[in-house]
């Protein structure tokens, strides 16, 4: 999807792992090429946008259904950045976002992700990267002074490509008041 007068206009093309990226007020680009320690972590690369919507739950809310867009780069550095926005199917409204990062111990499978959310949740998740699968679990959840209650205690999550080439997400939660139980669930298809 996508020709180069698209990719020049999003400021990144994919090549044999290597970026061309465009860094904001800088009038020309840099070839970048994807960081070995990341290696392990390649298959995540891309703009992935839910074809159907996901499914959000929780004892505390009633069940919803969103999309998402989510856009993994890289510029060079021993990390991939991540994106997610969510919205709502029918209206369009903008949901749920996040950005963050992943890093993974060079020499390793551990990773960690490191997550701000507009819900005012900031975590820190570890685990480890097996095949094309990634499996976190939150080590440090901070959250600002006025936050909604309940409060985010803890959050796992699985990001997995699947045999038919989408990603799949999975999202667990605990708060004060609720054990640790599923709250979203989406797949993606790699749109770049």
């Amino acid at each position: 999807m996508g020709g180069a007068g698209e990719q020049e206009r999003r400021g990144v093309a994919e090549v044999a792992g290597c970026s061309s990226v465009v860094m904001a007020g800088d009038a020309a680009e840099a070839v970048v090429c994807l960081n070995p320690a990341i290696e392990p972590l390649s298959w995540m690369l891309g703009t992935w946008i839910s074809d159907t919507p996901g499914e959000g739950c929780y004892p505390t809310i009633k069940p919803f259904k969103y999309m998402e867009e989510i856009k993994i780069t890289h510029v060079g550095q021993p990390m991939l950045n991540i994106s997610c926005n969510g919205f709502n199917p029918e209206t369009k409204k903008p949901m749920h976002r996040e950005c963050g990062f992943f890093r993974i111990k060079p020499g390793t499978k551990k990773v960690a992700f490191i997550c701000a959310q507009n819900t005012g949740v900031v975590e820190i998740e570890e685990g480890e990267v097996n095949g094309q699968e990634l499996t976190l679990s939150s080590h440090s959840v901070a959250r600002i002074s006025f936050a909604k209650e309940p409060h985010v205690q803890q959050i796992s999550r699985t990001f997995r490509l699947l045999k038919d080439g989408k990603l799949e997400h999975t999202v667990f939660m605990a708060t004060d008041d609720q054990p640790l139980l599923q709250h979203l669930h989406i797949t993606y298809t790699r749109c770049s």
